[in-house]
C-alpha cells in the first residue's frame, strides 16, 4: 500500500510506501522507499512521450516540495497511458480482498481507479466519473481554484471499465497463470507473465522494463511495496467449506484474453494470428489439506471469419467473411497455439441447427476436417451437441447424453493436482475442452459447469470415504461459485448478467428465472446495438490498439543513443520484397456472366507476371439499380461473379497457382473481391471490409464504395472500388463524392485511407468529356486522345487540385469506355446518345509502387469494357525476434561505452580536485606532487585504461566482475560497493607532515572534530560532498551529471540529400524526416522500370 504525494511546479507524482501494524495502525519508516514520475520535456511535437521514473529513498528527495491531496491510500500502479497528447498515471484506489487460492496467494478485486496527468501544462486528475478538469492559481500552488470548467476528462470512459468490478490482481503470485504452470517456476518470477491475460500490459510494460534493469535488491524492495500492479480481466470467487474435520478452499478463477478483445458484435470469431473473440481459460482450483486439485476448460468463439453485420433483432443472421482456403491458416495457427499450452484438445460445439448457428457450426466443422486432414501431429476431436435441442424446456438432465459422448476423453484428460508437503505434482492434466455456443456465454457456462462438478467428484472420491453431506456442502459452493463466473463473464461481453444462472445456481428452471432471462435478453439487444461502440474504444485504448496509441517510454539515454544504430542495421531484421497485384474494374450493368472467356480482362500482364500474388476485383451496378434495391444488396449476383472469377483463375492452360477467395463486400450494387494466391495466403494479416453510402445522402447504397485493407507482411495496402455520381455535368458531385470516401472510410481502430503505404482506388467515377458527341467521336476516331483530354473532366479536377490530388493516373492510351451498346462495339446509338467517356479509371498513391501496364478489356456484356491495371509493390518483412535480439546487443554495448565515458570524465574531474588540494596542503606555492607522480594507480574497466589517478571514487553502480581497481605496487584498495562517500584519500606515507589530521575513528572524524586550520581544504564539509558525488537515484537510466546529461543529448537525425527520398516524407518521434516505407533508402532502380504504355487494345476497341 502507498499514498501517493504531488509537485506542482515542475510536475512530478510519488508514490510512498505505507506499511502497517498488526492493530491497523501505520508504522512510521524513518526512510520509505518513493516511486517518482515526471515527464520529460520533448524536443518535437510528434516525438513519443517520455516519463523518467526513480527509485529513492524519502531522505533522497526534498519532500517538503510534494504535496498529500488526501488521506485516500493507493493499491499500486497500472502504468502510464497518453491520451490526447498527455500523459497519465493510472493507480488503484480501491479495492476489496478476495481471499486467499492458497496460503500467500490473495487476490484482490479493482474498485476504483484514478488517472492523474503528469502534463505540467493541465493538472487535473479524476476524483468522480463525472469529474471536472481542475486548475491551480500559480499564486498558489496548495489551493485549487475555485474555478472549475465542466469537461469531461479524457480517461472517464477507461476509468469506468476498469473499475467494473470486474479486474482482479494479487501482489503475491503470477495471477496471469495457472496451478500448473505457477508449480514449475520460481515464486520470484511474478513478474514474467502470460501476456494473453494481462490487460494492462500495454500501460505497464515500460515499467516493468524498468524494474528488470535495477539490481536484484532493488528489485525486491520495489516488488515488497507492490508499486506495480498486474490486473487480468474475469472474475475471481473463493468459497470456504468443510470435508469432515478439515477446512477446504474452493476457487474458481476465469481469465479473459486481452488478444481479440471487444464487445459482442464488434469483436466476433478469429483473426489471422489464430487468437478468438470471448476466449476465457477457467480453472477450479480446490485447496485440501494434504494437496491442491486444479481443472482448466476453456471457452472461445467460433474460430473462423465470421460477422453478425447490421441491427441484430432476436435473430443471428451469420455472414462468413472469408473463404475455406484463406481461413485454413488462422484456425492451424489458433489450435497449434492451444495444443502447446493445454495438451490435447476435445471440441464441444454447442451450436444449433436453426437459422445462421447452422450455417456457422458447417464452417467450424469443415474447418477442424481439413485441420486434421493436414497431417495435425494431434488430431483435435469435434463433438457436436446441439443444446437448445435436446435440453430445450428445461430439460438439463439430457446433458447425459454428451457425457456419454465424452465420457472416455473426461476420463482420459483427468486433473491436475500438487502434493502439500513436497510441492510436486501428483497428477497432470492432459488435455482441455473446448466449449463454444454462439457468445459462449449462457449454454456454455452450463457444460461447464457440468464438468467442473463431475471431475472434482471424481477426486474426491479417490481421497476416501468422504460423506455424502460434505460433498453436496461442495458441490453447492461450487454450483454458487459458477453462477457468479457465469454473470461476471457475461455482463463483460453483453452488459448483462448470464441466462440460465438460476439453473446453474440451486440447479432448478423456475418461472422467475425465465422471466429474468427475457429481461436480461431485451437489455442485451439495446446495449450491444447501441451502446457498445464507446465501450470498445475504451478496450482498445487500454490495450493500445488505437490507431494514435502510443506507448509512454521511461527515458533511457542509452536507448536514446542506440535509435540510429537500430536504424542502420535495419537490413539485418528486415527484408524487401516484391509483389505483383492484377486490378480490375467493371461496371456490369446489372448483367450476369454471358459465358464470355474473362481471360483478355485477367491475364493481359500474364507475360510480365503470369501468376499475381494477388487479383483485386471492383463492380459497379452488380445489380440494377431499382428502388426497391437501393437499401439492402442482394448477395447472390456476386456469388455468381465470384466462381466465375475463380473459374478463370484456376482453370486456365498452362495454370500454376491456384487462387481462394481472401475477402469480398458489397454494397448494393458496387462490390469489392480479393482472390490470393493460395501459397502467400499465410503472408496476409488484418484484412478489414468497409463501406460508404452515398446515395440519398448517406442513406442508400445505390452510389457508395466499398475498400478492403490488408498488411502484406508489414506493409499496409487498401483498395477501394466506388461508383460516383452519374450525369455529364455533374463532376462538382463526383469531387464531393472523392472526399466522402478519402476522408470518410473509416477501420476499426480509426484508420483512414491516409494511414496505409499504398492504396489503389479504382471504379466507375462517372467523369466525362466536356464536348459535343459529334465532336467527340471525331477525335475518339482520329485517336487523339491528347486532344480528348484536355476536355476530360478527372483530368482537369486533378490539375485544379479539387479531386484525387494525393494519387497518380498512369497514361491513358486506350479508347474510352463508356457508353456502347450491349452486346456491341458501338458507341451508344439510343435517343441519348451520350458522349463516349473515361467513366472507369484506377489511380494509386505509394512510395515503391510501380504501374506495369493501363489498358481495357474487350467485354461486352455490359455497356461499359472494364479497365485492368497490374501494379509491382515493394513490401517489407521484419522479423522482430532478430531486431528484439540486435537492440539487446546494442543496448549492452552503448551502455558499457556510456559508463567508461562517464568514470573516465569523473576520474579526470577528481584528479583535478585532489591537484589543487595536495597543492594547498604543501604550503609556500611548492607542490608536494605533480600529475606524473599520479601513474603508479591504474583505473580500469575491463581491458579498457580509462585514466591514472592516485584518488579514485566510484558511483554506486551495479556490481560488474570485470570492474576492478589495481595498483603497480600491489597495494589493497577495497573496492566500493555501497554508498558513495564522496573521495578515496590514499596520501603516501612519505608525503605525510604534522600539519595532516591524526587518522579517524568511531570516536574521532577529522572532518568535524579537529581543530586545526579551518581555512585548509582538507577540511570538507560532507553535506558538500553529498551533494556533489551523492548518486541520486537506483534508476539506471538516470544521469548523475547534469554537465554530462548536456555532454550525451542527442541532436536530432537528418538524413542527407543522397539518402532522402522523392517520395512522401514524415517526421519520426526523433525529428528526423522518414518515409512511411520503413526502408529510407531510395531505389531509384525499382522506380524506374516502370514501362511506357503503349496501345495495348485492339481496333476493335474504337466502337466507331
Amino acid at each position: 500500500m502507498q499514498e501517493i504525494l504531488f509537485r506542482d511546479y515542475p510536475r512530478s507524482i510519488a508514490l510512498r510506501q505505507i506499511q502497517y501494524e498488526n492493530n491497523g495502525n501505520p508504522y512510521g519508516n524513518s526512510n520509505p522507499l518513493l516511486l517518482l514520475f515526471d515527464q520529460v520535456q520533448q524536443s518535437y511535437n510528434d516525438s513519443p512521450l517520455q516519463c523518467n521514473v526513480r527509485l529513492l529513498r524519502e531522505s533522497d528527495v526534498d519532500i517538503m516540495e510534494y504535496r498529500q491531496p488526501g488521506s485516500r491510500a493507493v493499491y499500486g500502479c497500472l502504468g502510464l497511458l497518453q491520451v490526447e497528447r498527455e500523459m497519465f498515471l493510472a493507480v488503484v484506489t480501491e479495492c476489496l480482498p478476495v481471499g486467499e487460492i492458497r496460503p500467500n496467494e490473495s487476490v484482490f478485486r479493482i474498485i476504483d481507479v484514478e488517472f492523474h496527468s503528469l502534463t505540467n501544462n493541465a493538472r487535473y486528475s479524476i476524483s468522480t466519473y463525472a469529474s471536472n478538469r481542475t486548475f491551480y492559481d500559480d499564486n498558489s500552488i496548495n489551493e485549487q481554484s475555485s474555478q472549475q470548467q465542466s469537461y469531461e476528462h479524457p480517461c472517464t470512459q477507461l476509468r469506468k471499465l476498469l473499475s467494473n468490478g470486474h479486474f482482479y490482481f494479487s501482489s503475491d503470485f503470477d495471477l496471469t497463470k495457472a496451478l500448473n504452470v505457477r508449480s514449475r517456476t520460481s515464486s520470484a518470477d511474478k513478474y514474467t507473465y502470460d501476456d494473453h491475460f494481462l490487460w494492462n500490459k500495454f500501460m505497464i510494460n515500460e515499467l516493468l522494463n524498468f524494474r528488470s534493469k535495477l539490481i536484484k535488491s532493488e528489485q525486491e524492495e520495489m516488488d515488497a511495496c507492490g508499486f506495480l500492479v498486474l490486473a487480468i480481466q474475469g472474475y475471481v470467487g473463493i468459497q470456504e467449506t468443510m470435508i469432515g474435520s478439515s477446512n477446504v478452499t474452493l476457487s474458481l478463477i476465469s481469465k479473459l484474453s486481452c488478444k481479440r478483445a471487444g464487445t459482442r458484435f464488434n469483436i466476433r470469431g478469429i483473426d489471422d494470428d489464430g487468437n478468438v473473440a470471448n476466449f476465457v481459460e477457467t480453472e477450479t482450483i480446490l485447496k485440501l489439506p494434504e494437496a491442491c486439485f486444479s481443472y482448466i476448460q476453456i471457452r472461445g468463439s467460433v474460430p473462423v471469419f465470421w460477422e453478425q453485420p447490421g441491427l441484430q433483432v432476436m435473430s443471428h443472421k451469420i455472414q462468413i467473411s472469408r473463404g475455406p482456403a484463406a481461413t485454413q491458416p488462422a484456425v492451424e495457427r489458433h489450435f497449434n497455439e492451444l495444443q502447446s499450452r493445454y495438451g490435447d484438445i476435445q471440441i464441444l460445439n454447442l451450436l444449433g441447427t436453426k437459422e445462421g448457428e447452422y450455417i456457422l457450426s458447417k464452417e467450424y466443422q469443415d474447418r477442424i476436417i481439413d485441420l486434421n486432414g493436414n497431417g495435425l501431429e494431434n488430431r483435435v476431436l469435434f463433438t457436436d451437441f446441439d443444446f437448445n435441442s435436446i435440453c430445450k424446456n428445461g430439460n438439463y438432465e439430457n446433458m447425459a447424453q454428451l457425457f456419454s459422448m465424452i465420457g472416455e476423453k473426461l476420463e482420459y484428460f483427468a486433473f491436475f493436482a500438487l502434493d502439500k508437503e513436497t510441492n510436486s505434482p501428483i497428477f497432470y492434466q492432459k488435455g482441455v475442452f473446448r466449449t463454444n455456443c454462439m457468445d459462449c456465454l449462457d449454454r456454455t457456462n452450463v457444460v461447464q459447469t457440468a464438468l467442473s462438478k463431475d471431475t472434482i467428484n471424481t477426486y474426491i472420491r479417490l481421497m476416501g470415504d468422504i460423506s455424502e453431506y460434505d460433498i453436496e456442502s461442495l458441490q453447492s459452493q461450487h454450483s454458487i461459485l459458477w453462477a457468479e463466473n457465469g454473470d461476471s463473464l457475461s455482463k463483460i461481453y453483453t452488459g448483462t448478467g448470464a441466462l440460465r444462472s438460476e439453473y446453474t445456481r440451486s440447479g432448478k428452471v423456475t418461472w422467475a428465472g425465465v422471466l429474468t432471462d427475457a429481461t436480461k435478453t431485451v437489455n442485451r439487444f439495446y446495449i450491444n446495438n447501441f451502446q457498445d461502440k464507446s465501450k470498445q474504444e475504451a478496450i482498445d485504448l487500454l490495450l493500445g490498439k488505437l490507431l494514435n496509441s502510443k506507448a509512454i517510454e521511461i527515458h533511457d539515454p542509452v536507448n536514446e543513443a542506440i535509435r540510429e544504430d537500430i536504424l542502420s542495421r535495419l537490413s539485418d531484421y528486415c527484408s524487401k520484397s516484391t509483389i505483383n497485384v492484377f486490378v480490375g474494374t467493371y461496371n456490369l450493368n446489372g448483367r450476369l456472366p454471358s459465358g464470355e472467356s474473362l481471360s483478355p480482362w485477367l491475364f493481359t500482364f500474364s507475360d510480365h507476371e503470369p501468376d499475381p500474388h494477388l487479383f483485386v476485383i471492383g463492380f459497379q451496378e452488380i445489380v440494377e439499380l431499382k428502388a426497391q434495391q437501393i437499401v439492402s444488396a442482394d448477395p447472390e449476383k456476386l456469388r455468381i461473379w465470384e466462381k466465375e472469377i475463380s473459374k478463370a483463375l484456376n482453370s486456365r492452360p498452362g495454370q500454376r497457382s491456384n487462387y481462394v477467395i481472401l475477402r469480398s463486400g458489397q454494397l448494393v450494387g458496387t462490390a469489392l473481391v480479393i482472390y490470393a494466391r493460395s501459397d502467400i495466403v499465410s503472408n496476409i494479416r488484418n484484412v478489414e471490409y468497409v463501406m460508404k453510402k452515398m446515395g440519398l445522402g448517406g442513406m442508400a447504397g445505390n452510389k457508395g464504395a466499398v475498400a478492403i485493407r490488408l498488411d502484406y507482411h508489414d506493409t499496409s495496402v487498401c483498395f477501394v472500388t466506388a461508383h460516383f455520381a452519374s450525369g455529364q455535368s455533374n463532376f462538382e458531385d463526383r469531387n464531393r463524392d472523392y472526399h466522402t470516401v478519402n476522408d470518410g472510410l473509416i477501420f476499426r481502430n480509426g484508420r483512414r485511407l491516409l494511414h496505409h503505404e499504398y492504396v489503389v482506388f479504382f471504379g466507375d467515377f462517372n467523369y466525362r468529356i466536356n464536348l459535343g458527341n459529334e465532336e467527340a467521336r471525331d477525335l475518339i476516331y482520329q485517336e487523339n486522345f491528347d486532344q480528348l483530354l484536355k476536355f476530360e473532366q478527372l483530368t482537369n479536377q486533378i490539375s485544379y487540385g479539387l479531386a484525387f490530388t494525393e494519387y497518380i493516373e498512369g497514361p491513358i492510351t486506350f479508347f474510352p469506355t463508356y457508353k456502347y451498346d450491349n452486346g456491341t462495339d458501338e458507341y451508344d446509338t439510343s435517343e441519348k446518345a451520350r458522349t463516349p467517356a473515361w467513366t472507369d479509371r484506377i489511380l494509386y498513391r505509394g512510395n515503391k509502387i510501380r504501374q506495369i501496364g493501363y489498358s481495357r478489356a474487350e467485354l461486352r456484356v455490359s455497356d461499359h469494357r472494364p479497365v485492368m491495371s497490374s501494379f509491382d509493390i515493394e513490401v517489407i518483412k521484419c522479423d522482430e525476434a532478430a531486431k528484439k535480439k540486435i537492440q539487446g546487443e546494442l543496448y549492452v554495448a552503448k551502455q558499457k561505452t556510456m559508463s567508461r565515458s562517464i568514470e573516465k570524465q569523473t576520474a579526470l574531474s577528481i584528479l583535478e580536485s585532489v591537484e589543487k588540494t595536495v597543492h594547498s596542503i604543501s604550503g609556500n606555492g611548492e607542490k608536494r606532487t605533480s600529475r606524473s607522480q599520479f601513474n603508479d594507480v591504474v583505473i580500469t574497466n575491463g581491458d579498457n585504461e580509462l585514466g591514472k589517478a592516485n584518488y579514485a571514487r566510484k558511483f554506486n553502480n551495479p556490481p560488474d566482475d570485470q570492474d576492478n581497481i589495481t595498483t603497480t605496487d600491489n597495494s589493497n584498495i577495497s573496492k566500493e560497493t555501497g554508498p558513495a562517500v564522496g573521495l578515496l584519500i590514499n596520501v603516501d606515507e612519505s608525503n605525510k607532515k604534522e600539519e595532516l589530521p591524526p587518522p579517524s575513528s568511531d570516536t574521532f572524524q577529522w572532518w568535524t572534530d579537529y581543530k586545526g586550520d579551518s581555512s585548509s581544504p582538507m577540511v570538507v564539509d560532507k553535506s558538500v560532498i553529498n551533494r556533489k558525488y551523492r548518486n541520486f537515484s537506483s534508476n539506471p537510466f538516470y544521469e548523475l551529471n547534469p554537465r554530462l546529461i548536456r555532454s550525451m543529448s542527442l541532436k536530432p537525425l537528418i538524413p542527407s540529400k543522397s539518402t532522402t527520398s522523392k517520395s512522401v516524407i514524415r517526421h519520426n518521434s526523433l525529428g528526423s524526416i522518414l518515409r512511411t516505407n520503413t526502408f529510407t533508402e531510395d531505389d531509384d532502380e525499382f522506380l524506374a522500370k516502370t514501362p511506357k504504355f503503349g496501345d495495348l487494345t485492339s481496333s476493335a476497341q474504337r466502337g466507331i
